[in-house]
């Protein structure tokens, strides 16, 4: 017996190596992953409600199927309906010019005026509130550092409902009612489910941070709409892509898609509309704050690995060199130069006009020199450009609301956009209140969302590496592009209310481990269930922590005690 143990052992099938820990690592927590056919890995199908869902509601298969095929566009649109009537309500409230709107506001009214910003009296706000009609827009150009379309945007809404509270937030709070209903749509697209693009929609809809930016006339939140624009355009893009690739693939005699390198290295995809509409969501998001340029850089870099995905995938033995010969071009042309073209565009007003800051400065200052062939306005905005870089990273007074960046997504130091106090029967205050009241707008996300998103990022960059999940890779490179470049200018003055632009792509993040947690497809019965009741447990603490915080987004008079009940930090306050 002794004998023979030892030549047992030496046969190959007598022992089987353990798995590593990276295999394990993989398999932790997910059921064995079904192998899909190559069209289903290029263009994977959506999701369909189980069938009995519909036998247990009692809905016939002919109703189901139209069901199916209208939440598509009607679970978004609901979802957004309910994020517009909590950002328009009382959208006026306070009637104040609260925070940066002292800025932003003042300088879009001008722009939609005379095409330029003004230089605005300091004294000027309260006249503006009290009687904004007898308010002069000034003639002498003000130095501003930022670029026009954020302040376009605003300006619209004061065109439209004047020079008022709520003609300056009022196309801001159109756009984040928008950037609901299009996380809804790219959550869908991206998950390829309608349930869990809806989740992050609604979401975004209960993050306190996005609803009150989305109330207030600040530039950050249209730069966070051409944003999550772009992604969007980026993600039709690469389907309509890998779509083209698989058409183009041959089919075996049982009708079995089959990669060719040929085709897949060889392949030229065309004109791609949906990128170049990318590019200018780019240059706006650019012309919006100058960080719209970490962004496109980020995003230019993750639609080129998403070739080199497709093209693998398809059978392309050397898919780095296919996207180099076949795309690496083409996606610079459609990005780049186009958002570049749509910044310069954006000054339109500032360079037709004569009166603007610097707009004169390379005729009085540097007629002659090496540059002196280029237009006269064009090296004046250059110069502009140089010096607004200048002030911006030098920007290193104190504020009492700065915030580090590694703090933003734990909810460090939010900030107070507005705050006053009135006494019992004043201001909204109950008479029957002993103390004072507080009525402040805080601008700080909905907590729990934040620190489930902090849980949800990790599992993003656990399932991108171990996994390599596109989709986690897509969500970490958007959260990464509006996140990342603030750590490399820690000593300048910067705020918690810059993390808006990837508030979205947290979203997306906190839906897909829900999706997770409810369990993936495979699980049994039992594991859905109690997967289903966990992230619904989740989910309606998530809405109740933003019905709690109502009334510090949204300026509402609370007692005071109740107000300090909502300081949940000491650096709240």
């Amino acid at each position: 017996m002794t004998s023979t143990a030892p030549q047992a052992l030496q046969g190959t099938d007598a022992v089987e190596e353990p798995p590593s820990w990276q295999q394990r690592l993989r398999r932790f927590g997910h059921a064995p992953r079904p192998v899909p056919g190559l069209r289903e890995r290029l263009v994977p199908p959506y999701n369909r409600p189980s069938g009995r869902l519909w036998s247990v509601l009692g809905v016939p298969p002919a109703a189901a199927r139209t069901a199916e095929r209208a939440s598509a566009w009607g679970g978004p649109l609901l979802v957004a309906l309910v994020a517009g009537l909590l950002r328009f309500w009382k959208l006026g409230s306070p009637k104040a010019v609260i925070f940066d709107e002292t800025y932003y506001a003042k300088d879009a009214w001008a722009l939609v005026n005379q095409g330029y910003e003004g230089s605005w009296p300091k004294d000027i706000d309260k006249s503006i509130l009290s009687d904004p009609n007898a308010v002069t827009v000034p003639v002498e150009p003000g130095y501003v550092v930022h670029p026009p379309v954020g302040k376009w945007v605003i300006g619209l809404g004061e065109q439209l409902f004047g020079f008022t509270p709520f003609g300056w937030r009022f196309m801001v709070a159109v756009l984040g009612t928008l950037s609901v209903l299009m996380l809804c749509r790219i959550g869908r697209r991206l998950f390829r489910s309608t349930f869990l693009g809806c989740l992050a929609g609604a979401l975004l809809a209960a993050d306190g941070l996005h609803f009150v930016m989305s109330r207030t006339a600040l530039l950050d939140l249209p730069l966070m709409f051409f944003v999550l624009a772009a992604f969007g355009c980026l993600l039709i893009d690469r389907d309509r892509a890998r779509r083209r690739l698989a058409a183009a693939l041959p089919v075996d005699e049982e009708g079995v898609l089959r990669p060719d390198a040929g085709v897949a290295e060889n392949l030229r995809l065309g004109l791609r509309p949906w990128r170049i509409a990318a590019g200018v969501m780019l240059g706006l998001a650019f012309a919006t704050k100058w960080n719209g340029l970490y962004i496109l850089a980020a995003f230019g870099l993750m639609t080129v690995l998403w070739d080199v995905g497709a093209r693998r995938t398809a059978g392309a033995m050397r898919p780095y060199r296919a996207v180099l010969r076949r795309d690496l071009l083409p996606a610079f042309v459609s990005t780049v130069p186009v958002a570049i073209g749509t910044y310069v565009a954006s000054w339109t007003g500032w360079i037709v006009t004569d009166k603007g800051y610097f707009r004169d400065w390379a005729q009085k200052e540097s007629p002659g020199g090496a540059w002196s062939w280029l237009p006269d306005w064009l090296r004046s905005l250059w110069h502009y450009e140089t010096e607004v870089y200048n002030f911006h990273v030098n920007l290193t007074s104190g504020h009492t609301y700065q915030s580090n960046p590694w703090s933003w997504i734990v909810l460090g130091r939010p900030v107070s956009y507005f705050y006053e106090d009135p006494a019992a029967g004043q201001d909204g205050c109950p008479a029957t209140t002993v103390d004072k009241c507080a009525r402040e707008v805080l601008a700080i996300g909905t907590p729990l969302l934040w620190w489930a998103g902090c849980f949800a990022l990790l599992y993003v960059l656990w399932r991108w590496a171990f996994r390599r999940d596109w989709r986690a890779g897509a969500i970490a490179c958007g959260v990464a592009a509006g996140w990342v470049p603030w750590f490399f200018y820690q000593e300048r003055t910067i705020f918690l209310f810059y993390a808006v632009v990837f508030v979205p792509f947290l979203c997306l993040a906190v839906a897909m481990m829900i999706g997770a947690i409810v369990g993936p497809p495979g699980s049994d019965e039992r594991r859905r269930t109690i997967g289903a009741v966990g992230a619904g447990v989740l989910v309606l603490l998530i809405i109740w922590n933003f019905i709690y915080f109502w009334p510090v987004y949204t300026g509402q008079s609370i007692p005071m005690d109740e107000w300090r009940n909502r300081m949940w930090l000491d650096t709240w306050v």
